[in-house]
């Protein structure tokens, strides 16, 4: 049995057992990483610790607990209150707000991981707060943040762009920008309309908690709070204008409000979401020895040799959404464009179009909790039962691995074809 077969098989077991069974995926992704990376793939622990995202790590570390130390001293009722003042009571319109401002935010020039981590905690206090389905308020951030992920400012659209060049190719910015943010809108309308009054999964005894407790906005903030909003502006200002490292910040600010709130902030290392933390870290070492050993660049080969260019760009489409479920996406599009550029200049297909799809079927599953946009939405939620929640969050992107490619396909390479 080839090394291939084993691991894509490996990956595919343990996603059934940490899925249906109450056994942390990540626990399963450990364990496969080494016995299918030295038993099977001849890696070194070297090789194979090489492959932990310290850097995703981090981030969800420092944003989860910044903002739990927020939480506890009421900054983060104060900025629900003030977002709701904005919307003039129309909590409705929250997620809509969001969605806005999250793709304004990666437009310009803002990486998708650092808007979401920016904005995803925000969005599950205000779901929490005026008992919003977490799922929708979640997915549309990260919509959001895709929406505007392409354009030729965005980190996104310059890679695609920036490889395109190096090509025989040409592919217009406006194209490109104009086809992953009406998608991503277009999602996120659905997203909304169907899921908006779906059942929450709350957690035992929050529903009580939600409507009992009242938000701490009356008078004018302390000085915690006004030190609390400083670190907040601080964190965006460092990360989107002078590009650092945001979970470091974050944890930086967080240290700093606990020392001056010490009583209040013993247990804010609570608030980081643990599990959710060792399922994202298991799964990704896995995926980065799968990469290392060429197994995920064997697949898209494979797919890019089979049939009619139309249904090549089908299976293209397919395969990327697949492994950027569990994979980078960034990785995923650096990897996937020089395999398609041999199939453009070969065919009649567009390769705007192709090019287009391509971008939006590798982004557009990023609410995989695998990833490090659906993993925020995931550790951020308050109130919700978390086995359950995750579960929707699986079935919505596994939604959108099924749907999405073929949206993408049909309406980007099929009409030019």
């Amino acid at each position: 049995m080839s090394a291939e077969v084993i691991s894509i098989g490996a990956l595919l077991v343990m996603f059934v057992v940490g899925t249906m069974l109450p056994i942390n995926l990540g626990i399963l992704a450990f364990v496969a990483t080494f016995a299918v990376g030295t038993a099977s793939l001849g890696l070194t622990e070297d090789e194979i610790f090489e492959g932990f995202p310290a850097k995703l790590f981090v981030t969800i570390v420092g944003v989860t607990y910044l903002f739990s130390v927020a939480r506890r001293n009421g900054t983060i009722d104060r900025l629900v209150a003030a977002g709701v003042r904005l919307v003039r009571g129309k909590v409705a319109l929250i997620p809509w707000v969001l969605f806005l401002v999250a793709a304004l935010l990666t437009a310009f020039g803002t990486f998708t991981p650092a808007a979401v981590a920016i904005l995803a905690p925000i969005g599950m206090n205000f779901a929490y707060r005026y008992k919003l389905n977490p799922l929708v308020v979640g997915m549309m951030v990260i919509s959001g943040g895709h929406a505007g992920a392409f354009s030729p400012l965005a980190v996104s659209g310059a890679l695609v762009l920036g490889l395109v060049d190096k090509t025989e190719l040409h592919v217009s910015a406006v194209t490109l920008f104009s086809a992953s943010f009406l998608i991503n809108l277009v999602l996120s309308a659905l997203t909304y309309v169907l899921l908006a009054k779906r059942t929450v999964p709350l957690a035992e005894g929050s529903e009580m908690a939600a409507e009992g407790e009242d938000l701490a906005v009356s008078g004018r903030p302390d000085w915690r709070q006004w030190l609390t909003l400083a670190c907040l502006v601080a964190l965006v200002v460092g990360a989107l204008g002078f590009h650092l490292e945001i979970g470091f910040l974050a944890l930086a600010a967080g240290a700093l409000l606990a020392l001056v709130d010490m009583k209040r902030q013993e247990k804010a290392v609570d608030g980081v979401s643990w599990s959710t933390l060792l399922l994202v870290a298991g799964m990704m070492t896995y995926i980065a020895m799968l990469e290392k050993a060429g197994i995920i660049e064997n697949v898209s080969e494979h797919a890019a040799g089979l049939g009619a260019p139309v249904a090549v760009a089908l299976l293209l489409c397919f395969t990327v959404a697949i492994t950027s479920a569990f994979a980078s996406s960034t990785a995923i599009l650096t990897a996937i464009i020089p395999i398609a550029v041999p199939l453009l200049l070969s065919s009649h297909l567009s390769a705007a179009g192709l090019i287009a799809a391509l971008a939006v079927s590798t982004t557009i599953v990023d609410t995989s909790p695998f990833s490090t946009n659906g993993a925020l939405v995931l550790s951020n939620a308050r109130g919700v039962d978390p086995r359950r929640f995750y579960r929707q969050v699986i079935g919505y992107t596994g939604g959108i691995v099924a749907l999405g490619p073929v949206v993408a396909w049909g309406a980007l390479v099929l009409p030019w074809s």
